[in-house]
């Protein structure tokens, strides 16, 4: 079968988007492969509550590599401007950092509001932020501003720790 030039962009391009929001920092070595969380009403916490009103205003807004506004996010700067419009805190730049800082969460104590992070392709990171149930937002590559499963198809597997920054 013949893969013409285009057809192998248009691949390539779809393996990149699904790698979700790279860092260039790399996973402790102290990660915990399947982290569990705990089901919780998203509504009962204030804190969710607050970081769901930052969600909508932008959802939707495309990912842009180091971006921090609502022209364009990347998963580190979705958090941050989350932190900073939600709940008036700052929280580090990068996954890096932030991996680096805030309180360890233990698997099954994830509570709304702390940042999840997730392997991707071996090294890279990707954060959100846990909502409740079974629910992350975060700025994906390839949707923007999204929410997602944590047990979906491509996360699955995938969230290694987490982080509370109180």
């Amino acid at each position: 079968m013949r893969y013409s030039f285009r057809n192998i962009l248009f691949l390539a391009f779809v393996a990149l988007a699904l790698g979700g929001c790279a860092s260039s920092g790399k996973l402790q070595s102290g990660s915990t492969p399947g982290l569990q969380t705990v089901p919780v009403d998203a509504s009962s916490s204030e804190k969710a509550q607050k970081l769901w009103q930052v969600f909508e205003r932008y959802r939707g807004t495309p990912y842009e590599y180091g971006g921090t506004s609502g022209n364009g996010f990347d998963c580190s700067g979705f958090i941050l401007t989350a932190y900073q419009g939600g709940l008036g805190k700052q929280l580090p730049r990068t996954t890096t950092q932030m991996l680096a800082s805030g309180d360890v969460v233990h698997p099954g104590e994830i509570r709304p509001g702390d940042v999840v992070f997730f392997r991707i392709g071996g090294k890279e990171q990707h954060a959100g932020l846990y909502m409740g149930g079974d629910r992350f937002i975060h700025a994906s590559t390839s949707a923007g501003v999204i929410q997602s499963s944590i047990s979906g198809y491509y996360w699955k597997g995938r969230l290694t720790e987490a982080r509370r920054f109180d």
